[in-house]
Parts: structure tokens; sequence; C-alpha cells
């Protein structure tokens, strides 16, 4: 114990226990043991929630993040500022966290007043370039980062660029138990006499438990009376996805191997009681992971303190703990080599007591008592190297430097809008329009901004319901004859079009796109990228250029899933120099625009030229595309500043006259999505003002100065007149509304995180 140090409060950042995950295990456990071993100090943890309501936390949880909701992360760190928190004390694995690659952390962090030091519980060889950037940022905003392993500390410095003098090397805690003999705890599980084999963890496919099971019959030929028991819950994640799918395919394995006599599975998330007991009656230990870039495994550091003999795939971890005759180690995804070393370990009792002393004797240096000591030495040291307590004071912040308050996005009025068949095209105010159908366009839309919703944490059983419909939707749309899909669909479910539009089709592609480019679920990104594929050829015979530019928007986020496609990659080249070719035969000193009038959706034209010319490098094609929206966007602006988009009534013919009205959300939002598709490939802040100014124009500072999105149920009006708001709430309408709300949030929340702009999906 430090009897004389000056930390007295410390905040643990994290998951915590009852959340089923090892996170919220180590966090727990680390704050008890340095609790005990320090007593003069306040321990409490704030915990990130990953569902809605959390849990019920003991009273050491003093705070709750939602882990997608950025303002939660930043009302958390103004809390640790006025409770005058000495350390905060942040265990990082980029799983727990929301925004790009976890980035809300950082956001969190910037604001702290107090040093922090940070257990990373993941250390990646081979991080994609957010996760390079989020670790980096993560090791330069904490006073001291605590690995578990050598190699760890080794990567960070080798791949991060972090500096030797920060990294403390502190082992994995373990419980202090004693070392008996397996016998002593059989009985209780019903397992006296027989020789068992345990595997613990959350369960879920790349534990590798399958080449065990396929093991077992060579093992059973030896040893008959031998037990396999596998402890642990589904992976909550795995859960939420697959349900049991995992579980039962082991459960079938295990028949079809006929060891079904031999094998227990035990579905619970066990306490840290009972988990010693059935760590005390396994007589071997196994963990064939299938992925060797493990630098931590708890269940791995429990088992083997415990002097159990391990037999062990060689991820990072185990190579390092199990070195020195501490444990065996086998190739990756062997059955036979499991095979063979559980035998020789049960045939050699001098090796395998040998194995386990040597285990436990190095496993006294990791239990919780001695880790949570090294915790306080490296709280002392954050505290008086100076690095992080030199960080100024945050002042209060004044309203230009604060994340702008944007409204709440309410999905009721899309959900009432949306049947078991898909969204419908209009309402009458507020009530769904049945005799007007439905439409291709619509449910692309929906499908768009119900993905972006996914990837801003909100509503997953709504969004999943909704995502679900318009995949249906436009499944059922595409004729696998033409390659084109329908657009009108009757309320009766008879479509009314031979094919629909060539725009129809170009949103479509962009909603697969987005499909395969963004959504989670990967029965989705088989569904999408199957019609992507068979959909997008028939785009080059098009004449749209809207088209081309709808289709160039879900080229774009295919590609940053399947980036080798050379195919869509040459499609991509094609519709890009279409383009281009508009503007510039088009193009004069006092008319920078791709058509001779200015008509509908029109930013998307430019956005398409942004996009895909930062993407492939190609500056003219990416200079023309901001060079048709700073115009565009300076045509849009009115004399009292406020957003004033292209009439419909009208429209605007060059050497014409610009129609005022009727004024539609759609304009509003292509110049939303625009211009912050401008902002991240340019770090101008100027953009992201425009985008702002387009935005606000669905919330009032428009020509009558009425408010068009209701808060309270997400609906959005259908325009202006020149004389009044139109008060029929359409699916076009309200989903242009929601899509640019859903697309200032995804990149405020960058904004905040990062405090410069980073691509979604980079």
């Amino acid at each position: 114990m430090l009897e004389t140090s000056r930390v007295r409060k410390i905040a643990f950042v994290g998951d915590h226990l009852p959340r089923k995950c090892g996170i919220a295990t180590f966090t727990s456990d680390l704050l008890a043991a340095v609790a005990m071993a320090h007593p003069q100090s306040e321990c409490f943890c704030v915990s990130v929630n990953d569902v809605k309501g959390g849990y019920e936390y003991p009273e050491c949880v003093h705070f709750e993040i939602d882990e997608e909701d950025l303002s939660s992360y930043l009302r958390a760190a103004d809390f640790l500022n006025i409770s005058n928190v000495d350390i905060v004390c942040l265990q990082h694995e980029f799983g727990i966290f929301g925004g790009t690659a976890g980035g809300h952390i950082l956001a969190f962090l910037r604001e702290l007043r107090m040093p922090v030091v940070t257990t990373l519980h993941t250390v990646l060889a081979e991080p994609r370039a957010d996760q390079r950037r989020v670790m980096r940022e993560l090791i330069s905003l904490s006073a001291r980062v605590v690995v578990m392993a050598k190699r760890g500390q080794q990567m960070l410095q080798d791949i991060y660029d972090a500096p030797s003098s920060k990294i403390d090397l502190i082992a994995h805690g373990i419980p202090d138990v004693g070392f008996v003999d397996p016998t002593y705890f059989k009985d209780q599980f019903g397992v006296e006499g027989k020789t068992v084999l345990l595997t613990f963890g959350l369960l879920s496919p790349n534990k590798g438990i399958e080449y065990v099971l396929n093991a077992l019959p060579e093992v059973l030929a030896e040893f008959p009376d031998v037990v396999y028991i596998v402890l642990g819950a589904t992976h909550p994640n795995e859960l939420r996805e697959h349900g049991e799918a995992y579980r039962v395919n082991l459960e079938m394995l295990a028949k079809k191997n006929r060891i079904e006599k031999n094998v227990i599975f035990y579905n619970d998330f066990v306490d840290l009681e009972n988990l010693k007991e059935f760590i005390g009656a396994a007589d071997l230990y196994i963990t064939p992971y299938l992925n060797e870039a493990q630098i931590t495994s708890g269940t791995l550091a429990y088992t083997f303190g415990s002097g159990k003999a391990v037999v062990s795939t060689p991820y990072w971890h185990a190579s390092e703990l199990l070195a020195d005759d501490r444990g065996v180690l086998v190739p990756f995804a062997n059955a036979p080599a499991i095979a063979r070393e559980v035998i020789g370990l049960l045939s050699d009792d001098t090796r395998r007591h040998a194995i386990r002393k040597n285990a436990y004797r190095l496993g006294r240096e990791m239990v919780w008592s001695n880790v949570a000591l090294l915790y306080m030495r490296s709280f002392e040291l954050s505290r008086t190297q100076g690095a992080a307590s030199s960080r100024k004071p945050v002042p209060m912040k004044t309203l230009d430097q604060r994340p702008r308050e944007l409204p709440v996005l309410k999905l009721d009025h899309l959900s009432r809008m949306t049947d078991s068949t898909g969204v419908f095209q209009h309402a009458t105010f507020s009530i769904p329009n049945f005799s007007e159908g439905y439409c291709t366009d619509d449910n692309a839309r929906a499908f768009i901004l119900a993905v972006m919703l996914g990837e801003l944490g909100g509503d997953s059983e709504r969004l999943c319901g909704i995502t679900t419909t318009c995949a249906a939707f436009l499944h059922h749309a595409f004729d696998s004859d033409t390659k084109r899909f329908h657009n009108h669909m009757s309320f009766d479910r008879r479509w009314l079009d031979h094919q629909g539009s060539e725009d129809s089709q170009g949103r479509a592609l962009w909603a697969l796109g987005v499909g395969v480019g963004r959504s989670p679920l990967r029965s989705f990104q088989m569904m999408a990228g199957r019609l992507f594929s068979q959909a997008l050829p028939v785009l080059t015979e098009f004449t749209s250029p809207r088209a081309w530019a709808f289709g160039l928007l879900g080229i774009h986020e295919y590609l940053g899933r399947l980036r080798g496609d050379s195919l869509v990659t040459q499609i991509r080249e094609i519709l890009t120099g279409r383009l281009m070719d508009l503007l510039e035969r088009n193009e004069t000193p006092d008319w920078c625009w791709f058509e001779k009038e200015l008509s509908y959706d029109n930013a998307k034209l430019a956005h398409a030229l942004i996009l895909s010319g930062h993407a492939t490098g190609q500056h003219d094609v990416f200079e023309g595309g901001l060079r048709a929206l700073r115009w565009l966007n300076e045509l849009q602006i009115s004399e009292k500043g406020h957003f004033r988009p292209i009439g419909s009534n009208g429209f605007y013919q060059r050497g014409g006259v610009c129609a005022s009205f009727d004024q539609q959300p759609i304009e509003a939002h292509a110049m939303v999505s625009a211009c912050l598709e401008a902002y991240r490939a340019t770090a101008d802040f100027w953009w992201y003002e425009q985008a702002l100014r387009a935005f606000d124009w669905f919330l009032g500072w428009n020509d009558l100065g009425v408010e068009l999105y209701s808060p309270d149920t997400g609906g959005c009006n259908d325009g202006l007149h020149v004389d009044r708001v139109n008060g029929n709430q359409g699916a076009e309408s309200t989903l242009a509304c929601l899509l640019s709300l859903a697309e200032m949030r995804l990149t405020q929340d960058m904004v905040t995180s990062f405090k410069e702009p980073i691509a979604i999906g980079a």
C-alpha cells in the first residue's frame, strides 16, 4: 500500500458488471482490488451502456454513458471535472465505445482536467486508418498507458509511435486461489471420478471449440472417462446477430462425433466464486482460439494463475504466458494436434504437474492485490511526471465553441408511413395516403437512413424492422430479366410500371451500395451485393446525369468494402468521365453547372464528383465538383443570408428567372449532404457552415420563417409555397429531413471527437 499517496479519488471508466463482457469483469475486479489495496482513496466507476436503459449496477457506478450518444460522453467529462477526481483509469477496447472506431472516447478525454491512465485491452498489429488514428490520439491524451504483455509494449512503440517512457507493463489480474487437487471440486458438478477438460468464456465462432470436439474421439479412445466442459453464455453481440446458432452447431457436432455423453455445455455467465470452482475442477484447460492477434485473454490468465495445465493455440498472449514449460501450444485449427497434446499430458502426470507448478509460481505475481499496487504506482507517476498534469483547465465554452445542439431524431412518423410492404409514398397531412401506394425511390432512401441510424446507435429493433422491410421491397422491385427496378406499386401490391425511371434505378443502386459498404449484418450485405452486381451495368446505358450521380454514390459505398471489384471500378470511371464532360461542355464564367437548367436534387451532381474525385485522386474531377457546388451554394443564399433552394415551380433555365417557390426538402438535403462531403474532403470549416445553413431551412431559417420538421414525430412538411407551408408530410420530405439530420449528427460526432473531419467509413 502506498501510504503517502496523493491519489484520493479515482474514476474507472469502462464496462462494469452485471454487463456480460470481459471488460466489465476486468473493470469490476480492478476497481475492487485498488479500493482494497488503497482504502483511503474513493474509487467509483463511470460505465458504458450498450443497451437502452442500462443495467442494474451496484452503488460504485456513479455515472452512465450511452455508447452511441456523444453528448453523454461530454456530460460524463463534466461530471468528473466537478467531482474533483484525481485520476481517471480508462479501459479501452474498440468495441465498447461509439463513433468512428470508437472515437467518441476522444471527445471525453479532451474535456478532462485530470491525468488519464489507459489500459489497452487490444493492440492491433494491422489497424485500419481510423483505428490507428484513434489509438495514436488515445496515447497522446493519456498520461500513461498500460499493456498486459511484452508484445503489446513493443507494438505500441513500433506501430503507434508511443514513447516507451509512458508505457507500463502490468499483467492481467487474477483471483488468489490455492494450489489444490481438482478432485476437491468435482463432486459439485457431478463429474467425480472423471478427467475434466475445460474451456470458458463468452461463446462466439472465433473460439475454435469445434476443433476440440473433433479431437475428443481420439482422446476418448485413450481416456474414456474424459468430460469436456464448455462454460459460458453466448456473447451478447453474437446472440443479437445470430442467436444461438454457433452453440447449436457445436451440439450437433458433438452428436455427430458420438461424444455427447462426454460434453457439457453450461450456458451461463457465472460469478467469480462459481468460476473459481469450475476452474478448480479442471485437470486441463484448453483455449483453441482461432485468431493470433489477441494480446490479452482474461480466461487464460485466470486458469494459468490457478495452476492449471493449459493447451492453447499460439495467439500472442498465450505464446508469451505459456513459454518456458508453463503450458503447451498447438497450431491453429488443428484437431489432431489438440488430441495429441491432451493425450500426452494426461499420460504423463509428472510433466503435467510440473507445468501446473510453473504456471502457479508465475501466477503469484498476477494476483489482484499485486496488480492493484502496480496500478497505484502508475497513477502516482501520471501525477508527478507532469505530462498530463500540465493540461490547462478547461474553460467554460461560448456558443461558437460548443457542439451545435441538433434536434431530436424521431421515427414515429416514418414508422406510421411504413407497413409490412414498404414505405408509403404520400400522406394527407400526417396520415398515410394508401391510394398513392409505394415507390422504390422512397424505400431506397429509407433503407439508407436506417443503416445510417444504426451507426448512430438508434432504436435497434425499430431500425431492423425498417431495414428489413425496405430491403425486401428493393429485392421485389428488381426485374432479373430487364435488370431494372420497378418504381411505383399500388396499395394492392401491383406494379404500375413496366420499369421505373432511370433516377429510381440510380437511387436503388445508391441504397444497395450502402447495404454492402455499411450494414453490419452479413445477410443485408449479401443480398445488396448480389442485386448491386446485377443492376449496375445497365446504368452505363442511361442518359440521366442524376442517375449517374446516385450510382456513383452507391459505387463509393460498395468499394468501401469491396475495393478490388474491377468492373465496378471501371463503371465508376465511365460515369465520372460523363459528368465531367457535361460540366466542361456547359460551364461558362457565369454558369458553372452540368446542364442548361437547374431542376431537382441538384447538389447530387457536384456531390458525386467530389466523392469520386477525392476517392480516385483525380484532382480535376475533385476541383470541378467543389467549383460547381460553391456556385450552386452561392446561388441559393437569400439576401437575408438563409438557404433558398431552387423552386420547383419553373426551376431555373439558363438566362431565365430563378423560381423562388415551391421549395422542396429534397433540395435542402442534397445541399446538406454535398457540403458535408466537401467538408470531410477538404477540412475547410466553411463547408460545414454551409451544410448548417441548408439544414436550418428545415428548422425555420427560410423565406417564410416556419419550421418544417416536427421534433415530436419526426415528420417533415412537403415544402414551402409562396404564402404557406405544405401541410402534408410525405415520405420524400420526411426522409430528406431525417437523412439530413442523421448526416449532420454523424459529421458532428466526428468533429467533436477528432477536432477535424474524417470520412465516414474511412
